[in-house]
């Protein structure tokens, strides 16, 4: 059994104790820059070798990290990976202490540095600081989440069961302090903001309410991890932040000249986004490569990325309305399909499909995506029902320029959703294929399940498109623009989109500038003109800035992945330049760290340690949890999760039948559950009720997952002219007290 370890470790892999952490939060409009200061202590009698292990949010970006050990500072810079492991090198060699801080080739999101040694009874202090857009949230709210991994879990006695998750620690176990403070700055007034941890009450500066800080209640213990939910007025109104150059930088450079941000969050009208909803031809290509065999690498250690992908096609096909198209296709170093040509959504086409996907093994080979993407794009489309590509692989292609392109050559004939599975799946090709098809692209790695992102898209692919979406810029003489982020080709409902752009050059009257915003959608246009101040105050920090750079910086290594081969050594230098210039890591990138201490060499050997391996590292959306691993026994099948065997039974049309097996999903006899039917309810009205309560009151937790289904099913039952006490009835044998307006009845 073993428990990976973050946060300072000697070289037995054991914690040195943490005596408090201090985290500031700087959050502008939708993005924010997170400051930690964590202090430990050596309270061994000898002296300790140190390396700090951080896991970081997957999307973060590093900008700072130095570390404070009793009376020596040693600051983390930027610079050429090759120079960086050269200056690393030679410090060895002269007997100074160094640590050489790379992004993992495998995940950009843990961090080592070694602290060098710690004195008996000697303090250390390490600073770390990373930039971040927040995630929205469905109910408008933007979410930042600080992971309570500092410190190693303590495992309770007895808790050495199988792959057992321990979550959260006694708060009189937790032996160090937090404190966290917030600042917050927005076009718009803040609403409010909350907290899975007691805070203070929220401290407005202006009286535009639009600047506010709150802290976290004193003597919070750190023994779970602290959410926190930003909510600002009139959420859905476009803003643009304008930052302030470093006075320190040179003007016309990126850190030098002012860069604005550009928050796009529309909501559509309700009229729209229901009206267009039961059409499509809806096409699945899944890939089953050898590697889809490999574990999805959550907790549930026997679950393969193909059974996870399994499970998701069986929502996936449920939720599907009636009226539409669908095919399957699924390819490894050759293609097959389910049927020659899209069918019609029925019972019966549904039943064949869903008997292929069950039987579907990771048996294909290589992964070669062009042949069967070309071969969907080339058929007729179906009059009416718009064409939209759901994409599922864990891989890299050779060909990545070839297959974008072929999306983008028929971008007007179909919309693209691209799913990326695990750690290896390329961005290039994930993010390509949805950005030139207009669709959206997903990640899903780590503890993420594959399901609420996978309908999360369903959704969108069910709404209208934004088509002609344009950003044009009004800007007084003397002043450019240079948009740093790639053009948005979609826009959907619940999604928010950030462009970042430098401004360059000084106007000696106006101090204004204008962005107007346009884009059509059903027929409705729709435009946003905003106004932004040219002389924005100085003193706002450079969150802004460093999130632009990291756009540009992936943005440009995606550009050099294309081109490798083809002698563009252009590109990565100005990726280096960029991340040096602005201090956010890269791939092309290392920080570098010389203790050069009293000048007194340091003696004794160096021990330059491991990264843990990110595969021991649960993550869960962005926040990290620890995990214990053990060995389980493989040759028990898992039972099915009762949300997918409930889902299992619905039928295409979204009833559900009476029978035994329906009873059970719902955890009754089939003796209780024909006995307590009203007499006035015929039979798949009465299971289609006890199917919806029991969906609200036993999963809510994942209804991302099961409302679209859920949906038809209502509009089944609407059709059936349900009576009231078939309601009563249901929550009485379920013990539920679910609201007919609860379910949209």
């Amino acid at each position: 059994m073993m428990v990976n370890c973050c946060g300072l470790l000697n070289t037995n892999n054991e914690p040195v104790p943490l005596k408090s952490i201090e985290v500031e939060l700087e959050v502008r409009d939708h993005v924010a820059t997170v400051v930690s200061t964590l202090n430990y202590e050596n309270k061994e009698d000898k002296p300790l070798e140190a390396v700090f292990v951080f896991p970081l949010p997957g999307d973060a970006a590093v900008c700072h990290f130095s570390a404070q050990i009793g009376q020596t500072q040693i600051v983390a810079e930027v610079k050429e990976k090759q120079k960086a492991r050269e200056e690393y090198d030679d410090a060895l060699s002269s007997g100074q202490q160094a640590f050489l801080l790379e992004e993992s080739e495998q995940s950009p999101d843990i961090f080592t540095l070694s602290v060098g040694s710690l004195p008996p009874g000697e303090s250390a202090s390490i600073r770390l600081e990373y930039v971040i857009e927040l995630a929205v949230q469905a109910d408008d709210g933007l979410r930042f989440c600080l992971p309570a991994v500092l410190n190693p879990r303590y495992e309770p006695q007895g808790s050495e069961g199988a792959g057992v998750q321990v979550t959260s620690v006694p708060a009189s176990l937790v032996p160090y302090s937090l404190s966290f403070s917030v600042r917050v700055s927005s076009p718009r007034p803040i609403s409010k903001v909350e907290s899975s941890c007691s805070l203070e009450p929220l401290q407005y500066v202006n009286t535009e309410q639009t600047q506010a800080t709150v802290k976290l209640a004193a003597g919070h213990k750190f023994d779970t991890d602290v959410e926190l939910l930003i909510y600002y007025r009139d959420a859905h109104k476009p803003t643009a932040v304008v930052e302030a150059g470093q006075e320190s930088a040179k003007p016309g450079s990126l850190m030098g000249d002012p860069v604005l941000m550009l928050s796009l969050y529309p909501e559509f009208p309700q009229s729209v986004m229901s009206s267009l909803a039961s059409r499509g031809e809806f096409v699945l290509l899944l890939d089953r490569s050898g590697s889809m065999g490999c574990p999805t690498s959550n907790g549930k250690q026997q679950e393969t990325r193909i059974a996870s992908a399994r499970d998701t096609l069986l929502l996936l096909l449920k939720s599907l309305p009636m009226g539409c198209y669908f095919n399957i296709y699924s390819f490894g170093s050759s293609f097959e399909h389910i049927f020659p040509k899209s069918v019609e959504y029925s019972e019966k086409n549904l039943e064949e499909a869903l008997k292929k996907v069950e039987s579907m093994q990771a048996n294909l080979g290589g992964t070669k995506i062009l042949k069967p993407l070309t071969h969907i794009l080339s058929q007729t489309c179906i009059s009416n029902q718009p064409r939209q590509v759901f994409v599922f692989t864990d891989g890299e292609v050779s060909n990545t320029k070839e297959v974008i392109n072929l999306v983008k050559k028929n971008s007007g004939s179909h919309r693209c959703f691209s799913f990326g599975i695990g750690e290896g799946a390329s961005s290039a090709l994930i993010n390509g294929l949805a950005k030139e098809g207009g669709g959206h692209a997903q990640f899903i790695t780590g503890a993420d399940r594959m399901q609420p992102k996978v309908m999360q898209s369903l959704r969108f692919a069910l709404q209208p498109a934004v088509v002609d979406i344009s950003v044009t810029w009004d800007l007084p003489t003397g002043v450019s623009v240079t948009v740093l982020s790639p053009p948005i080709t979609a826009l959907f409902q619940g999604q928010r989109s950030l462009i970042y752009a430098q401004l360059t050059g000084q106007s000696s009257e106006a101090a204004e500038g204008c962005v107007m915003v346009k884009y059509s959608l059903a027929g409705h246009l729709s435009q946003n003109q905003l106004h932004f101040s040219l002389k924005p105050p100085e003193d706002n920090g450079l969150t802004v800035h460093r999130l632009g750079a990291r756009t540009l910086i992936r943005s440009l290594e995606t550009e050099e992945k294309e081109h490798r081969g083809q002698q563009d050594g252009g590109v990565k230098e100005k990726v280096v330049q960029l991340s040096v210039q602005s201090g956010v890591s890269s791939s092309s990138t290392a920080f570098i760290a010389v203790n050069k201490g009293n000048g007194e060499p340091i003696t004794g050997p160096l021990v330059r340690r491991p990264v843990p391996t990110p595969a021991l590292m649960q993550r869960q959306g962005s926040n990290f949890r620890e995990i214990t691993l053990s060995i389980q026994d493989h040759s028990k099948q898992p039972p099915r999760d009762p949300l997918l065997q409930l889902v299992s039974l619905q039928k295409a049309s979204g009833c559900w039948l009476l029978d035994p097996a329906l009873a059970a999903a719902v955890g009754k006899t089939n003796e209780e559950v024909e006995n307590t039917k009203p007499s006035a309810v015929n039979q798949e009205v009465w299971a289609t009720i006890l199917a919806l309560i029991w969906l609200h009151g036993f999963q809510m937790d994942a209804k991302p997952e099961w409302e679209l289904l859920a949906m038809k099913a209502v509009s089944w039952l609407r059709a059936q002219n349900v009576p009231s006490e078939g309601m009563e009835a249901g929550n009485t044998l379920l013990g539920c007290h679910v609201q007919k307006d609860a379910m949209g009845l």
